[in-house]
């Protein structure tokens, strides 16, 4: 919200600005974009939505103060979108004061799919003060209000937000006179705001609030509670009409609904964060961890390593001074300290076993892996569903291998990565994290850390994305970003280069010189946790799983009692055959069983009548072929082969018709 302008004395008189077909504009320092987008065209100024210099974004209202690489963006860039949003939030507040004058104003940032504006008020915002506010925001649209800007020292601002005590709060943060404070009107509303915004309120024509929610104040659980409001804005109104639908999309997936309605798991109070699965859940929980399991029985050595540990291995690993908070301490009975902890991840386990036997170069790169159950304190209020729990288990690996094989290590763990993947229909980005602000380890560790890994990702060709300052506390990672069926993003599998641990655990191995040398370690995850990624599955899918990982693959169902023997004595045959079928014989109409089927949506179900019976055949009902399918006959050993090679395969589509 403060802009930090260099001082008077070191601000040039002049700014060169750099523009894409390489011809420079001279300009006064202080000069707005506005004036020099209308220099290079009214059209382009009619267009343009903000520019960029440098990479940074700022609005066409706020003074140039330093040069460089100078973009016009206008709807067509994606760096348009989040400056239209922020511009929504600020409509939003001021239609929030219109009606609600004793609102008081938080902040209202864009945000990836939206916005949102916190308010303290008295009472929680209801459905109906959502549409109301909305219709006003809509009001202050059409009046096309320009988004003023002016900079006002820290004593004015105090004034201008005399009765705004959030701001008042936020402007204590700023105790250095010279500071340039920026505000923002827009009509009668006035906000501290550091921009950037679009010319006038007009620009914003598609737009939607979605939700209300509590939020504390500064993100602090021991501040006030207030009120925020999520909406979103789009230029145009197709990709809002397809955001909204994919919204509602993903409330028919939730898999927490899904999840029930499916008989897949339950939650309870009694363990909180932990997840009850049922039988046909753990089918498929183990469906997935077998499939792990066996694209590892290669290469990877799988082991099982203890639950509960002494503080000390926790302190060498640096956890218990970094990551203590997020740990479930266990009080030893003798001296009645936090003397143990359940485990929150693999990694100094992992460290411990490979410290029990000696190791030689040739061993090397050695792959441990485990599907061990991990625990981390997850705040209550954080808890949801499958996605964020108490209790997980990972396909946890770690590499143990020389400095000289990273680079072909890297290439085949994201090769494995992103085949996995592709086994479900998924497709994933891939990002590059550098050092994070809290680390341990030497500058030179980072560097020599960060280049090979670099250097490594680089060497598979394939595309990646930098995320500066969001690597490991111990090193930089890839991190795998994975696309749903919705086009959501969810960030998965990992690939973390790790220098510290191997001297903080004096990890060490024999080189081909006979001396001792130090490994370096990778961690890598693929799924993450397996709960999370069920998650992810069942909305992925909306709960119809292909045929290999249905947890019932094929539901039987004779059409009277006539035929009940027959069926049964088919279900055996299939469940020989190792598909997951079952029968349904009960005393209800076939209607009504088809339809139960469906609700449970059975890839397959098999009706037999009189004529399915005598000729050995099964009708088969494809889920997904719609209500007027005719039923196919097929032979049943014919449709076993069916089913059996879309197991094998792991084929994603069902196999319609005979």
């Amino acid at each position: 919200m403060i802009d930090r302008p260099a001082s008077a004395a070191s601000v040039d008189a002049d700014v060169t600005l750099v523009l894409p077909d390489g011809a420079e504009k001279v300009v006064p320092t202080g000069t707005l974009p506005a004036d020099v987008v209308r220099s290079i065209g009214e059209r382009l100024l009619l267009a343009a939505v903000a520019v960029s210099i440098d990479g940074e974004v700022q609005d066409l209202m706020t003074p140039l103060r330093k040069g460089g690489a100078f973009r016009v963006l206008t709807e067509r860039d994606a760096e348009s979108l989040p400056v239209l949003r922020h511009s929504a939030a600020h409509v939003l507040a001021t239609a929030v004061r219109r009606l609600r004058p004793d609102a008081k104003i938080g902040f209202g940032p864009a945000i990836d799919d939206g916005f949102y504006y916190d308010f303290e008020v008295t009472s929680p915002f209801t459905p109906d003060d959502i549409a109301a506010f909305e219709a006003e925001m809509r009001r202050v649209t059409q009046e096309k209000y320009p988004f003023v800007r002016a900079e006002v020292d820290l004593p004015e601002a105090r004034v201008r937000f005399a009765d705004d005590p959030l701001k008042l709060e936020r402007l204590d943060d700023f105790t250095d006179p010279a500071e340039i404070i920026s505000t923002y009107t827009d009509g009668p509303f006035v906000d501290l705001c550091r921009g950037p915004h679009v010319t006038d309120t007009g620009r914003l024509k598609h737009f939607k609030l979605l939700s209300s929610a509590a939020a504390y104040w500064r993100g602090d659980e021991k501040r006030q509670m207030l009120q925020r409001i999520y909406g979103t804005a789009f230029f145009k109104k197709d990709e809002l009409e397809q955001h909204l639908f994919r919204i509602e999309e993903a409330k028919k997936r939730d898999h927490r609904r899904l999840g029930k309605e499916l008989d897949l798991f339950m939650l309870h109070p009694y363990a909180p964060g932990a997840t009850f699965w049922t039988e046909r859940g753990t089918t498929l929980y183990n469906l997935l961890v077998d499939f792990v399991r066996e694209r590892q029985q290669r290469n990877f050595a799988e082991i099982k390593t203890p639950l509960l540990y002494n503080k000390a291995l926790w302190e060498q690993s640096g956890h218990w001074g970094k990551y203590k908070e997020n740990m479930f301490l266990v009080l030893d009975n003798e001296s009645g300290e936090h003397e143990f902890s359940l485990k929150p991840m693999n990694c100094p386990s992992h460290y411990l076993m490979y410290l029990a036997k000696k190791h030689s170069y040739r061993e090397l790169p050695k792959r441990f892996v485990t599907f061990d159950v991990l625990h981390r304190n997850e705040v209550t209020g954080a808890l949801s569903g499958l996605t964020r729990v108490r209790q997980f288990a990972q396909d946890d690996c770690h590499v143990f291998l020389r400095e000289d094989q990273i680079t072909e290590e890297v290439k085949f763990l994201t090769d494995f990565i992103l085949g996995y993947y592709e086994s479900f229909g998924l497709s994933a980005t891939l990002k590059f994290a550098t050092r994070p602000e809290q680390r341990v380890g030497d500058d030179a560790m980072w560097d020599r850390a960060e280049q090979s890994l670099r250097a490594a990702l680089e060497s598979t060709g394939r595309s990646y994305e930098l995320k500066e300052g969001d690597g490991a506390f111990y090193g930089p990672k890839i991190d795998f970003d994975v696309t749903d069926s919705l086009g959501r993003a969810w960030q998965l599998g990992t690939i973390q280069l790790d220098y510290a641990n191997p001297e903080r655990f004096d990890l060490t191995y024999t080189g081909e010189d006979n001396a001792t040398h130090r490994p370096v370690v990778i961690h890598r995850a693929v799924s993450g946790s397996f709960e999370r990624f069920i998650a992810i599955l069942i909305e992925h899918f909306a709960g119809a799983f292909p045929t290999w990982l249905a947890p019932e693959q094929v539901r039987v169902l004779p059409i009277s009692l006539d035929q009940a023997a027959v069926a049964a004595a088919i279900v055996e045959r299939m469940v020989a055959a190792g598909i997951r079928a079952s029968l349904d014989d009960r005393n209800e109409t076939l209607k009504y069983r088809v339809a139960e089927g469906a609700r449970m949506k059975v890839p397959y179900m098999c009706v037999i009548g009189r004529r399915e019976a005598d000729a050995d055949q099964v009708a088969v009902n494809t889920r997904g072929a719609g209500e007027g399918q005719k039923p196919a006959p097929v032979a049943v050993e014919d449709f076993i082969a069916r089913v059996i090679a879309e197991t094998k395969t792991r084929a994603l589509s069902l196999t319609a018709g005979a």
